[in-house]
């Protein structure tokens, strides 16, 4: 599941990981990961940060209380120290810079 508010992003991501990944789900918002996820219970969520209704921290925290085992990766244009904390304490299992989408393909490859 990518939750991105680019869609361009969205198509971009889905495009450098479609030999790795049969079907994806997408989200313009955090308000609408939840939701989203119990539907489909996706194998890895890529949750972007920066959003309009409700940012990829709180999302995150909220499929996290859901559903404890999910995977969920934030990859965002944001890097910092402090970005990657709070990502790590929202429940993150990773965190990527949108500058190198590279590790990515790892999450999927190593399932």
């Amino acid at each position: 599941m990518i939750v991105d508010d680019s869609k361009p992003v969205r198509r971009l991501i889905a495009t450098f990981l479609r030999d790795l990944v049969d079907e994806f789900v997408e989200c313009p918002d955090g308000s609408e990961a939840l939701k989203a996820y119990t539907e489909h219970q996706p194998d890895l969520v890529l949750m972007d940060i920066e959003m309009k209704q409700v940012n990829g921290l709180e999302a995150t925290r909220a499929i996290k209380t859901a559903f404890p085992k999910a995977h969920v990766y934030v990859v965002s244009q944001w890097d910092s120290p402090a970005l990657r904390e709070a990502a790590k304490i929202a429940g993150a299992e990773g965190y990527v810079s949108k500058v190198s989408l590279q590790p990515l393909r790892s999450f999927f490859e190593n399932r």
